[in-house]
This record gives C-alpha cells, sequence and structure tokens, in this order.
C-alpha cells in the first residue's frame, strides 16, 4: 500500500511531563486508525502533529506530495455571523453543491434538522460541532484528521458517521485517523489501532474488540503489574465475547485464543443476586408510572406512557434531542408532575441523578479531595454473596483511577473526567436504590468508562441510563426503550431495533397515502395479509398475558425467603424464561407489524 504521511523520532514535552519520546509511525493507504489511551497522554497532540498543526520538539513528519489533509479538531472556530448554508459549502454555486452526492449525503446526515440559512451564533455548541464536521466532510481529503468526531452527536448521527467513513476511506482510498473514547465507533470503522502509553504508541490490528483481546495478551506475557487495569480488560473481553452478539464476527483475531483467556471469567453481573439483593431493599414497588402524558400547553411532549420500573431493572433510553428524555427522567424522580395519567412510587424509593452538571462539586472548588471523602461513612459494601466487598471511599476512588497523590488534589484542579468520577462516587456513595445516569460517559476515555463499568456491575438497585454512547448503554443495561412520537416503546432488538424504527420514522413523510388497507401493505394481500393480521392480534394478547405473568412474579419475590438463594434462582429463571419469550414475540410482532404496514 502507498505510504501518505509519517514521523519519525517525534520527541514532545512540557516543562513538568515528557510526552512522546522518539516515536515513529507511518499511515498508509487504505488506513482507518483509531488512537485510544488514557486522558492527558498525548492523542490529541500526536494528532496535532501528524496533521501540522502542532510542531513537534524533536523529529519530524513527512507528507507525500500531492496528500491533502483535513483537520476536525477540539476548537470551535467558526464565525458566529456566518450561516450554516455559507459555513458549509462555502460560495459554490448551488447547482455545484447539490449535485454533488457527498454533499448532499453529508447535509443530510448532519443537518437535516437545522434551517440552512440559520445564523451560527444562533446554535448550541452541539449543532455547531455539526456544522464544522459538515464543513469537512463536504472537503475532498485524502487524508482526514477526526478529534472526538461523536461529541453532541446523538445514536442516529454516530452510526451515520461510521458508514459514511467507511464508505469514503475504503480499502486503498486514503487514510483516516480519529482519536475518539466511542468504543462502538471504533470497533465499527477502524482497521487498526493505536494506544498511547508512557511516552509510546504502541499498533495493534484491528478495531476495539480486538485491540482489548491483544492487549490481555500483551500484559499475560508481560506479567504486567497493572493487575488491575489487566483485569478489567479482561473482564471487557469476556462480555465482547459473550455478551454483543453483533460483534463477534468483526474482530479478526482468533477465536480460539479469546475463548481460552475468558475461560475462567464469570459473567459481567450475577443478576439473580443484584436482582434479589434490590428487591430486599426496594421491595416490589419502585416507581409505575400509569398512563402519564405531559403537556405544554398545545404541545404534547410525552403521551399514553405505562412503565413499571421493577426492583433491580437497568434499563437504556433512547430517543433524539428533543423527544422528551429529560422530562421521562423527571417523571421519574418526582421533579415534574403529569398533566395526565399519574406516577406511584414506593416507600423505599430513594432516587439520586448524575446529571451532565457538575453542581454537586461546585461547594468543594477548593477543598482537596481527600476532604471530599472525610465525612462519608467508613465503608460500603460493594458486590454479593462471597464476592461482597466493605471498601473505603479512598478505596473506591483507587477503582475509579485516582492516584494516591491525587486525594490531596484540589477539585478545582481536577480534570473535567476526574471530576465526572468523583461526582459519581459521591452519588452512589449516597445509598441511592435508584440511580440515574444522564450522559454519564462525558470526558471519560475507554479505561475509565471500563473502570465505571466495573463498579456499576456491583452495584444493588435499579439503574436508568440515558447515553449517546453505543457501547456503554449495551454494557450495562439489560434492556432498552425508546422515546418515538411521545410514547414510551420497548426495543427487544435494543439500538439496532431503534435506528430501524427512526429510519422508518424518517422515511414515513414520503410515503405516498394509502387507499384501503391492501395498498398500505405491498409485500402482503389476500390471505397472506389476513393471516398476519391474526399473527399479530394473537402476538399481542400473548405478550400482554406474558407481562402480567413476569409482573406478578416480580411482586411475589419480595415475599420469598431472601436466605433462599436456591428458591429465589428458579425464581429468577421462571422469570427470565418469560422475558425471553416475551421478547421473541415482541420481535415477531413488531416484524409483523411492519410487514401489514
Amino acid at each position: 500500500m502507498a505510504h501518505l504521511l509519517g514521523g519519525e523520532a517525534l520527541h514532545l514535552e512540557y516543562p513538568t511531563k515528557v510526552v512522546f519520546d522518539s516515536v515513529s509511525l507511518g499511515v498508509n493507504e487504505g488506513d482507518r486508525i483509531g488512537i485510544v489511551g488514557r486522558n492527558g497522554d498525548g492523542k490529541s497532540s500526536l494528532l496535532g502533529m501528524l496533521a501540522g498543526i502542532r510542531e513537534p520538539d524533536g523529529g519530524r513528519v513527512t507528507v507525500r506530495g500531492g496528500v491533502t489533509v483535513g483537520v476536525l479538531d477540539q476548537q470551535d472556530t467558526l464565525d458566529d455571523d456566518d450561516t450554516i448554508g455559507h459555513a458549509v459549502v462555502g460560495d459554490r454555486a448551488e447547482h455545484e453543491w447539490a449535485g454533488d452526492a457527498r454533499t448532499r449525503d453529508v447535509i443530510a446526515g448532519l443537518l437535516g434538522d437545522l434551517p440552512w440559512e440559520a445564523r451560527l451564533g444562533d446554535l448550541s455548541g452541539g449543532q455547531r460541532r455539526r456544522v464544522a464536521l459538515a464543513k469537512l466532510l463536504s472537503g475532498d481529503w485524502d487524508v482526514l484528521f477526526l478529534d472526538e468526531p461523536t461529541n453532541h452527536l446523538d445514536v442516529e448521527a454516530i452510526t451515520w458517521l461510521a458508514g459514511h467513513l467507511k464508505k469514503r476511506w475504503a480499502p486503498n482510498a486514503g487514510g483516516l485517523l480519529v482519536v475518539t473514547h466511542d468504543r462502538w465507533f471504533l470497533d465499527e470503522i477502524c482497521t487498526a489501532t493505536w494506544e498511547v502509553h508512557d511516552r509510546i504508541v504502541e499498533p495493534f490490528e484491528g478495531g476495539y474488540a480486538a485491540y482489548i483481546l491483544q492487549r490481555v495478551e500483551r500484559d499475560r506475557q508481560a506479567a504486567s503489574i497493572e493487575q488491575r487495569r489487566q483485569n478489567l480488560a479482561r473482564k471487557e473481553l469476556a462480555w465482547l465475547r459473550r455478551g454483543a452478539p453483533a460483534r463477534t464476527s468483526k474482530p479478526k483475531f482468533r477465536i480460539d485464543a479469546a475463548n481460552e483467556l475468558i475461560a475462567d471469567v464469570p459473567e459481567i453481573r450475577d443478576k439473580v443476586a443484584l436482582q434479589s439483593l434490590a428487591v430486599a431493599r426496594l421491595g416490589k414497588d419502585v416507581v409505575d408510572l400509569l398512563d402519564a402524558g405531559v403537556s405544554y400547553g398545545d404541545k404534547t411532549v410525552l403521551k399514553d406512557i405505562e412503565w413499571r420500573i421493577a426492583p433491580g431493572e437497568r434499563t437504556g433510553i433512547l430517543g433524539v434531542n428533543g423527544a422528551g428524555k429529560s422530562t421521562l427522567l423527571s417523571l421519574v424522580t418526582g421533579t415534574l408532575e403529569p398533566t395526565s395519567g399519574r406516577v406511584k412510587r414506593g416507600k423505599t424509593v430513594k432516587v439520586a441523578t448524575l446529571t451532565q452538571r457538575l453542581d454537586e462539586l461546585e461547594q468543594h472548588l477548593d477543598d482537596p479531595v481527600r476532604v471530599v471523602i472525610s465525612n462519608l461513612r467508613t465503608t460500603y459494601a460493594f458486590g454479593t454473596g462471597s464476592k461482597a466487598q466493605e471498601l473505603t471511599p479512598g478505596q473506591l476512588l483507587e477503582r475509579l483511577g485516582f492516584s494516591s497523590a491525587q486525594l490531596s488534589t484540589p477539585v478545582k484542579d481536577l480534570s473535567g473526567g476526574q471530576k465526572r468520577r468523583l461526582q459519581l462516587l459521591l452519588v452512589i456513595l449516597d445509598q441511592p436504590n435508584v440511580l440515574i445516569l444522564d450522559e454519564p460517559t462525558n470526558d471519560l476515555d475507554t479505561d475509565m468508562l471500563a473502570a465505571m463499568e466495573d463498579l456499576l456491575d456491583s452495584w444493588s438497585g435499579t439503574l436508568i441510563v440515558v447515553s449517546h454512547d453505543r457501547y456503554f448503554l449495551e454494557r450495562v443495561t439489560d434492556q432498552q426503550f425508546a422515546i418515538l412520537d411521545t410514547k414510551l416503546r420497548h426495543l427487544p432488538g435494543g439500538v439496532d431495533e431503534y435506528l430501524r424504527l427512526r429510519a422508518l420514522q424518517d422515511a414515513e413523510p414520503s410515503r405516498p397515502a394509502a387507499s384501503g388497507s391492501a395498498s398500505a401493505a405491498p409485500g402482503l394481500q389476500g390471505a397472506d395479509l389476513r393471516a398476519a393480521q391474526k399473527e399479530a392480534s394473537a402476538a399481542e394478547r400473548k405478550i400482554e398475558k406474558l407481562q402480567q405473568q413476569i409482573d406478578r412474579a416480580k411482586a411475589a419475590l419480595v415475599d420469598h425467603d431472601q436466605a433462599d438463594y436456591v428458591g429465589l434462582g428458579k425464581e429468577m429463571e421462571r422469570i427470565s424464561q418469560w422475558e425471553a419469550e416475551r421478547d421473541d414475540l415482541e420481535l415477531r410482532w413488531f416484524e409483523l407489524t411492519e410487514a401489514i404496514g
């Protein structure tokens, strides 16, 4: 493959730290490289040096003659007085850019919901980020450098971006380098991974899953002293191989090697024990939204919401920006009353929310971390059964990546990611039994995301997560719901089903009006249509019956002897079988209703 650019003996240092010491690497035609590593280890600096926007202190960067380079960094350089249209296509004539299929695809994928003549100064930070990305992707580049391109993008936009980049930077078609903490995105687009650590850049073949396997093997062979980091990587590998079927065919590593590595790694969560403990802490009633709705004047935000949240339930919530996710969370927390229907809460429910803001830490800005945790309880119980541990706040901070030296650091001097982790710790140690995480992955690198997931694995309680980070959402929750057209819909097929539903939703206005039931279902006619309608009705009745059985069985758990783990296990297994049957039926019902029209 033809060489595009490279760095030779790159050296970079700050007054108190050497970031890179004699690093040499290169980018060839067809490379799609993901750059990972801990915050502060130099990922963005490496990208800047290779892109030519930052001078190394030693060594040099060479670029093959004629190669064009495009860069998306984390700086916002857009002109407030410019319009979206001019920022993206400049002074090109409309017939010119409108006739360019790539430009039309970029505009539709990133800016379809924004007015073309809108002033940039009136846009939100996330909208401005999308404009900057669209401006870059509308250009013609041989090598593209992207620094956190998925920031402020929702699940749909991230999925679109991954597809666009794979299609555009196919094998033998230029190079792509991306710094991101979005592990699904890395796994989806990358053919190679560079890990930045300890003043070097270490290359790995394949995307994120392949990188995790190779890192575990590297740590094992080297008898790494970073035992905790290795264990987290092994746990994450186990989830990648067992819990994410859609990924199992993608990594280009040996299946036998992967299975050998995880042979002694247990399931990531003991669901039976955690749910039993959650029932003991919460009772049978958590929060029930019963035919609940929220309207502001003539605008309906949520309608006919029927959601009975069970003890120990782990649920992810999806929806476009403005769909009503924050409103739904407010109903659960009790900070908002429904305008129709009602919300019923259990007497022992204690809800805590990790918000996108850091308000909880403002009163401690001048205090060192050790002072913040000094007023907390001496120890806290984490885990279940024989794996239960009594951990001090300091030990929990260590699990979340804080060193002993950082305990003396004032809160105001912590990085964004460190503040985020401290905030999570304070929320969890307040001992809630219902935990809501609203975009919790902001400012965290991949290692810290794994540490957060590990901590949540041993937390017994009801968990509700709103996140655009698909990997995190699938990793820590057991089921997903979406807000679509003001209603809450269960997603047996997870995020993939949500994306299908959104695609159908977007295509709806362009469908021709149907004159009758037969024309509404071009794929089914006559007897086939009637049979599908009959099967769909039967499936709907069966789903409702199964859900009632599940609700009754879960309610009965509260009266079950909590010391009878065998009996509890059998009951939970029975409930799990019903839930699996319900999910299969819902998926079949979804297929039938799509075919019926």
